[in-house]
């Protein structure tokens, strides 16, 4: 073998590399949370200590690591990888969860949630709101994966009707996205205009999530 069929070789096996590396899927961040303890409480509830299975009634708290579910009933179940999965039912559900190597949340408030720990895959069923960071989407049905981060909404009809005075969502989906930041020399300009006059905001205040009046929860029976 000469050397100039060596060289050919050789720049083959670089890049037949290269392209695997660039076919080889993305690798996401470490999900800390199914690494810390699963926290529950509720006004009564059935739990099996040994099949890790538990259902929980009234003002219900599911808790793991940055996952927080409040709800009027849960159904959960520990997973193999210690992660948690629930179908939640509330009037309304709020659940909440850090992202990902970003000090930020992602939110949601429905009538009904179904959470997949395992995939980290999130549903919302009905009057449904899902907001991250300061961007939000609305309507009867979202669902939201925590891994890609990729959301979908459809327009669901309403599974009941309207209460006195509330405005039906229906068939409609709806959201709102914030202006994107300005490039740095802009965005500097602005940030010392208003740096006198703008006290330093709080990074995702933990207050609960609450819908707007057309998405408000009928009253209690």
């Amino acid at each position: 073998m000469t050397w100039r069929s060596i060289f050919r070789a050789l720049r083959l096996l670089v890049l037949i590399g290269s392209g695997a590396a660039a076919l080889a899927p993305a690798a996401f961040a470490e999900k800390a949370d199914r690494d810390k303890p699963i926290n529950y409480q509720a006004d009564s509830g059935n739990v099996n200590v040994q099949t890790k299975v538990g259902t929980l009634m009234g003002n219900v708290i599911l808790t793991q690591g940055t996952l927080t579910i409040h709800a009027d009933k849960i159904v959960f179940h520990q997973n193999p990888d210690n992660s948690v999965s629930a179908t939640a039912w509330g009037n309304p559900i709020t659940f909440r969860e850090k992202r990902d190597d970003v000090d930020e949340y992602y939110e949601g408030v429905a009538q009904r949630a179904e959470y997949d720990g395992s995939k980290r895959f999130l549903e919302l069923f009905d009057r449904a709101l899902l907001r991250k960071g300061n961007d939000e989407i609305r309507s009867n049905y979202i669902s939201y994966n925590a891994d890609t981060e990729f959301f979908k909404a459809e327009g669901r009809p309403d599974t009941n009707p309207a209460a006195a005075g509330e405005q039906a969502l229906g068939a409609r989906v709806r959201g709102v996205f914030q202006p994107q930041p300005k490039d740095g020399k802009d965005a500097g300009k602005d940030a010392g205009k208003d740096a006198k006059a703008a006290p330093p905001a709080k990074s995702n205040p933990p207050a609960p999530l609450k819908p707007d009046g057309s998405l408000s929860p009928q009253p209690a029976k």
